[in-house]
């Protein structure tokens, strides 16, 4: 039996997490997030609860499993987030018309006036963001990152 060799990366001046595109996208989501986040706390809410809200200010009611999809969270986990903003009273859960093993959740008038500012800094921090890089490379890699996420969503 021969012992393990270490591996030796390829040899390169770039670290390897520099030129690695899972790190990339996590060091900038996390850096780009992390400052909107602190308005998020500053209005008494967690980042779970912000995005249930962000994503139900469309309108549209959805299920928990959708909602968790959605949220990037475990279904379990956004239960207990629509637990919390159901007592506060910025969602209802009410019976699906197709499903009645399913609950659709939906925004109140609390939850929209709640939602509606944080909506607005959302937007001011992302065009904060974006300004950096001008408005064809701005739409450049958001149209990037939609097509990865459904290459990614959609492969079989």
């Amino acid at each position: 039996m021969s012992a393990a060799r270490p591996v030796t990366p390829a040899s390169s001046d770039t670290p390897f997490v520099d030129d690695y595109l899972l790190y990339l996208l996590a060091r900038a989501s996390a850096l780009v997030s992390d400052e909107f986040h602190r308005e998020v706390a500053a209005a008494g809410l967690g980042v779970l609860e912000w995005r249930v809200l962000a994503t139900l200010s469309d309108g549209r009611a959805r299920t928990i499993n959708q909602l968790a999809d959605i949220v990037l969270a475990k279904q379990p986990t956004v239960t207990k987030v629509i637990d919390r903003l159901e007592a506060s009273g910025d969602v209802v859960r009410g019976e699906s018309a197709t499903d009645r093993r399913q609950s659709l959740v939906t925004l109140t008038d609390a939850g929209i006036a709640q939602v509606t500012p944080l909506l607005a800094g959302a937007r001011r921090h992302e065009a904060s963001v974006l300004a950096r890089f001008g408005e064809t490379q701005s739409a450049q890699l958001k149209e990037a990152l939609r097509e990865l996420i459904d290459q990614m969503t959609h492969r079989g």
